[in-house]
């Protein structure tokens, strides 16, 4: 074999190691985001088994509310059957709505804002919400670190032949100034 032929033996052979290591980088990435995703869907799954016992609690003192409890009720339902990122995302919305709505409610009965197990439901709910939204931003940054990667040149070129697809970010859409604003507390 020639020179030449080493040559161009050595250089396909240095393409093809890189573009196994681009391939596998973004393999990597994204898997942390899946992985990323299986941690919010894991603190969602602790959300929504807390719900019908808070439910349970406030159908005791406010029986006659019964459109918000099934508010509540539909949301969580509808967030647990939800398949894809994007109608998670929007379950999950107005599931975040309804239990504003609950916690609301319950400010008009005094009986049930002092009750034992509807105030600890609170706090593992309130506690639930901040692994949540860590959970969140975990995987908002591993989507971001995917998309990043996909759409950056070299991998660009050849990403979506290998079934590389922009991942969509767990955007909290019209409810997050509401989300973001600090509980007042009350005494």
């Amino acid at each position: 074999m020639s020179t030449t032929g080493w040559v161009i033996l050595g250089v396909v052979v240095v393409i093809v190691l890189w573009a196994i290591s681009v391939y596998n980088s973004l393999v990597a990435m994204r898997q942390r985001a899946n992985q990323a995703f299986a941690d919010v869907d894991v603190q969602l799954k602790q959300r929504h088994d807390l719900i019908p016992n808070l439910v349970e609690t406030v159908k005791g003192y406010a029986a006659h509310e019964r459109g918000t409890l099934e508010a509540v009720v539909q949301a969580r339902n509808a967030a647990i059957a939800a398949p894809g990122v994007e109608q998670k995302v929007a379950a999950e919305n107005m599931l975040s709505g309804a239990l504003r709505q609950l916690f609301a409610l319950a400010e008009s009965y005094p009986d049930l804002k002092a009750n034992t197990n509807f105030l600890q439901l609170q706090s593992e709910l309130a506690d639930i919400e901040n692994k949540l939204a860590a959970a969140r931003r975990f995987f908002n940054n591993a989507v971001q670190e995917y998309n990043t990667g996909i759409e950056q040149f070299p991998a660009a070129l050849f990403a979506g032949m290998f079934g590389f697809h922009p991942r969509t970010f767990f955007d909290l859409g019209d409810a997050r100034p509401q989300l973001e604003q600090a509980p007042s507390v009350k005494f």
